[in-house]
């Protein structure tokens, strides 16, 4: 493992923001579901870098996808056609369902999209009053790190220092349709909710949330708009998160595994009625819908489906929860998660962080989320042999941190 004293550690130390406080390993090289470090020290990825990694580390379908594409033609703006983005867009739609879709880069360009979309759809077809729309989002919810979407957060690190922010911005508590129905007036212009919470701490709705808020915001005519960046494209072990209840949002953006752990791809989805507000001039993104995205997007999208990675996930996520679950530790709270995107709880007094130092000693690579929950989200393609290792090696740190009441914290 790398330490503090590391020269590629302390130059990023130097020059860098101070905005993330990374693990102490720096990493050189990745293959399928293995990173390794400047040592030579070889890791299971449990992060897959917030579910970007969804393919694996360095894909060769996708990195000779990328390699062809930039051999031929990379950026010109969304000023020319390309040859890459219509069939993009294309597959993207009939795969997800939707009929059209925005193509951006990171998330939270998606999600600011979508924003706009809602704001002008409130005000040509609902009929809402100029600047009075209103956006609702949940308590505890990552959306983001614009100014807008921060201004629909409720965690204080994320806010503090950064307002004013927009007006017309709400939240209520997540999992509870009624408090949807009670805020909902008639400016309300959308509800943005994840189909689980990712960076809130792997927190699942009750059953059939997803589908009583659809019920709601369709009597209402209000929009639901599902976040499926971190939880969708297989994650879940469903295509889409949204999917595991008999429904369907108005609109989703998708992000993260949609560039493949190459490049930065993202989309906001949905209808001709939602779509058709915006007009030249309106929106727009000087990489967004770039041929080189498109092309890698458009791969990773067949990959998922002729190597089977949803279904994968479906399997190997019930393998990895219940094995989890049968680690009988009296440092565990709760184990909980959907496909292969877990979270491991740990009770008050223990740090997540100190935890995830000591699996990195092991060789696994994972990441706190709220100080004490462990997320566990690998590359889809892992197999039972992988997970078994890191659950043993979370066995082990349990046990040694039990023979150490200092350990507490």
């Amino acid at each position: 493992m790398t330490n503090t004293t590391n020269p590629t550690i302390e130059l990023e130390n130097q020059y860098g923001a101070k905005n993330y406080a990374p693990m102490p390993v720096v990493l050189t090289k990745g293959q399928g579901v293995y990173v390794w470090d400047d040592a030579g020290n070889r890791y299971l990825d449990m992060m897959s870098a917030y579910s970007a990694v969804s393919h694996g580390h360095c894909h060769p379908t996708l990195v000779k996808v990328l390699q062809q594409q930039a051999e031929r033609l990379t950026i010109v703006s969304r000023s020319f056609y390309t040859d890459q983005l219509g069939p993009f867009l294309k597959k993207a739609c009939e795969l997800t369902g939707f009929e059209r879709a925005l193509p951006m880069n990171t998330g939270a360009e998606a999600v600011e999209t979508a924003l706009k979309a809602a704001r002008k759809w409130a005000y040509t077809v609902k009929g809402v009053p100029h600047d009075q729309a209103e956006i609702i989002a949940c308590k505890g919810n990552f959306h983001g790190r614009t100014i807008t979407i921060i201004g629909l957060s409720t965690e204080p690190q994320y806010q503090a220092g950064f307002g004013p922010f927009p007006p017309g911005l709400k939240t209520i508590p997540y999992g509870e349709p009624a408090e949807l129905e009670k805020a909902i007036t008639k400016n309300t212009a959308a509800f943005l909710v994840e189909p689980l919470k990712g960076e809130g701490g792997i927190i699942l709705p009750p059953d059939g949330y997803l589908k009583e808020c659809a019920a709601i915001c369709k009597k209402h005519n209000v929009l639901l708009i599902c976040d499926e960046i971190q939880t969708g494209l297989g994650r879940t072990g469903k295509l889409l998160a949204f999917q595991h209840e008999d429904m369907k949002p108005d609109a989703i953006v998708l992000g993260k595994a949609l560039g493949g752990g190459l490049i930065p791809v993202s989309l906001f989805l949905t209808s001709k009625e939602v779509m058709d507000v915006f007009t030249p001039g309106d929106h727009g993104s000087t990489f967004g819908g770039n041929p080189l995205a498109a092309s890698v997007a458009s791969a990773a999208l067949d990959v998922l489906i002729e190597e089977k990675l949803i279904e994968k996930a479906a399997s190997m996520g019930d393998y990895f929860l219940k094995s989890l679950k049968n680690i009988h530790s009296p440092i565990i709270k709760e184990v909980r998660g959907k496909g292969l995107l877990i979270g491991v709880e740990v009770k008050e007094g223990y740090s997540a962080r100190d935890i995830c130092l000591k699996l990195l000693v092991h060789g696994i690579l994972c990441k706190e989320t709220h100080r004490t929950v462990m997320r566990f989200a690998p590359p889809l393609m892992v197999t039972k042999e992988q997970i078994d290792t890191a659950v043993n090696a979370l066995k082990q740190v349990f046990e040694e941190m039990e023979k150490q009441p200092a350990a507490l914290k």
